[in-house]
């Protein structure tokens, strides 16, 4: 397992960093993730041998918000 940092920008409350919570962790892989609105960030828990932190990033593009990874 591998516990990583994202910085995201583009959330504007707490329901945002709720929602990418939810929508990472129906990833297969993504064991956890608690995102927060006041550090605009999100630390997940995942195994590299079922998701890819491209996979991550991409998932919270794709719920509209911009992702990088940070280095933890």
């Amino acid at each position: 397992m591998i516990k990583k940092k994202f910085k995201i920008e583009g959330m504007h409350c707490t329901s945002c960093a709720m929602s990418i919570d939810m929508d990472l962790e129906d990833l297969e892989g993504v064991v956890n993730c608690k995102t927060s609105y006041a550090k605009g960030e999100t630390e997940c828990e995942f195994d590299s041998n079922k998701v890819s932190e491209e996979k991550i990033l991409e998932t919270i593009k794709k719920s509209g918000y911009n992702a990088s990874s940070k280095v933890n």
